[in-house]
């Protein structure tokens, strides 16, 4: 294929942009790199927050898949067996006294939203910072070199 890669797609440059996040006056590369460490910690929070939720749709998956497989067991002529393993495990908690709902619940209210607001209030204290400054100064330096 001949040409360039830059002829062929255009390029990154992009020296009219302004910066996306504008960083407030007075607040020193310190204090952004040190909310930005509070940011990526909770987005590192947030991607724990999808794992969770996938558990817990995995699980309900699992739950649906138990109860036909229990009916199959019994409609095969095993209703002893069928009774036994719907007993000690349909319903069955995941964790003691809980589904899995229970656990995302109790970790949005204890852990997710705490951590939301402690970034909130972290960018609030310097300056009202916007979320990303880091990254939205990096790529207008990236983007105008």
């Amino acid at each position: 294929m001949p040409g360039s890669l830059e002829a062929r797609h255009g390029t990154a440059r992009r020296p009219d942009r302004p910066v996306a996040h504008r960083r407030p006056d007075g607040v020193t590369d310190a204090s952004i790199d040190a909310v930005g460490k509070l940011s990526a910690a909770l987005e590192v929070v947030e991607h724990a927050r999808g794992h969770l939720y996938a558990f817990h749709r995995l699980c309900g998956t699992a739950d649906r898949e138990l109860r036909e497989a229990v009916q199959a067991i019994r409609a095969a002529g095993h209703a002893e067996l069928a009774d036994d393993i719907d007993r000690t495990l349909v319903g069955r908690d995941v964790a003691a006294g809980r589904w899995t709902f229970q656990l995302v619940e109790d970790y949005d209210a204890n852990y997710w939203e705490v951590f939301r607001d402690a970034n909130k209030v972290a960018r609030e204290s310097v300056g009202n910072s916007p979320s990303h400054v880091f990254e939205a100064e990096m790529k207008h330096n990236e983007q105008t070199s």
